[in-house]
């Protein structure tokens, strides 16, 4: 009896241990996320063992693990009719909700899911259940594009395929038979999703054959750019749950297939030093010292190299490029963008790319709208519905649908 005291004992300390992390206090309900980070943590670390041990690329069995937990099929309720189908040969999910009385035609979002251009699906219950409730609320059809992930292929590729699925859906006579408004057609995604989204939109806005433009973008913590791993935000939420640094520059790499082996340096700001030419036309553009607010960048420094390493932009160019880093665009490019909504979290090392592209797209003339959570954290957003109901989830979910419904 007294043995098994002291081993229930110690399995029970072990655990605290591995679930406890130093949180800052104005976090929305913390020991909710610290367990929510020990299960993903636990899920990454098991798809590593795998990889290892040679069984699985470590993506694939990690996305495979999350789809366990919570694939849902193309259910219709009495209010939104769910269907699966493709859109020029891209998967989509498609949310139709009731039209609105005395309006004939119905608003639309295309959505974009996140997970670092490798995770998540249209299908797991956390998008299924948002896009739902989008179309509900928004008397909207919502389509949900199912893009092809890093490993089975890399940048550009998702890239295409979201542009792809899209355009298809804005043709005159997709249109007509999902009933939708031509002239209220937004586009909208979060983290990598939001990435995607804002690259589509800058895409879309110079495409002189498009007839049918976007109204609206909507932009949920995205990520923007890759240039610099050391702004405020990276630098105060370097540990902080569910996307620490290390874990982000980690995604970049897998996307562009990169080597490993640069992410140390990367982490530094290596690959952007002074020394590294084709960088040097870009730093102005992100110089986050005259695009943030005081209050947020306090007395945090920039971390510039006078010499770094110099080969891994020379392999990996994609580092530079706008499609992939869409805060880099030209001023040219971003005047021409539809009104902008971008949500950001204070603990969230995205927070800054966000609040920089606001700040740029405003002095490019575009009406931007910046919604900024105090205590939330990347990824929140979904996180509405037991046992991974987060008070800010639900709050920013309903902050976010209030802007489309107001200005889509």
């Amino acid at each position: 009896m007294r043995t098994s005291c002291v081993v229930l004992t110690a399995l029970v300390a072990l655990a605290a241990y591995y679930i406890y992390i130093p949180l800052p206090s104005s976090l929305a309900d913390p020991w909710k996320l610290m367990l929510l980070d020990a299960t993903f943590r636990g899920a990454q670390q098991v798809s590593n063992l795998m990889h290892y041990l040679g069984l699985s690329h470590h993506l694939l069995a990690l996305n495979f693990i999350i789809g366990s937990f919570g694939k849902k099929s193309a259910w219709s309720s009495a209010q939104v009719n769910v269907t699966d189908t493709d859109f020029d040969g891209v998967e989509v999910r498609v949310f139709e909700g009731p039209a609105k009385p005395g309006e004939p035609l119905k608003r639309s979002v295309v959505y974009i899911h996140g997970g670092g251009w490798a995770l998540a699906s249209a299908k797991i219950r956390y998008y299924d259940e948002l896009c739902t409730a989008m179309a509900e609320e928004l008397n909207a059809v919502i389509v949900s594009i199912e893009y092809r992930l890093v490993p089975k292929v890399y940048f550009p590729e998702q890239i295409h395929d979201v542009v792809r699925a899209t355009k298809y859906f804005l043709q005159p006579e997709v249109l007509q038979k999902y009933s939708v408004d031509p002239g209220r057609i937004g586009v909208s995604g979060d983290s990598a999703g939001g990435n995607l989204a804002a690259a589509l939109g800058q895409q879309f806005s110079q495409d002189a054959n498009l007839k049918n433009k976007l109204k609206v973008q909507a932009l949920i913590y995205p990520v923007l750019q890759a240039l610099d791993f050391n702004t405020p935000s990276y630098q105060q939420n370097v540990n902080t749950p569910i996307l620490p640094r290390y874990v982000m520059v980690k995604y970049w790499v897998d996307y562009f297939k990169g080597n490993y082996d640069f992410v140390p340096s990367m982490i530094v700001n290596n690959h952007t030093s002074l020394d590294v030419e084709e960088a040097a036309p870009l730093r102005a553009r992100l110089n986050w010292m005259s695009l943030l607010p005081e209050s947020i960048t306090k007395n945090y420094q920039p971390v510039v190299q006078a010499t770094g390493n110099t080969r891994i932009v020379q392999e990996i160019p994609q580092l530079l490029d706008a499609r992939a880093a869409p805060l880099i665009a030209d001023q040219e490019v971003l005047q021409h963008l539809p009104k902008t909504y971008i949500l950001t979290c204070e603990h969230d090392v995205l927070r800054d790319d966000g609040i920089m592209y606001a700040k740029r797209l405003e002095s490019a003339g575009v009406e931007v709208t910046l919604d900024h959570f105090e205590d939330g954290f990347h990824g929140c957003l979904i996180f509405t519905s037991w046992p991974t109901n987060f008070s800010v989830g639900i709050r920013t979910r309903n902050s976010y649908i209030k802007w489309l419904d107001q200005n889509l």
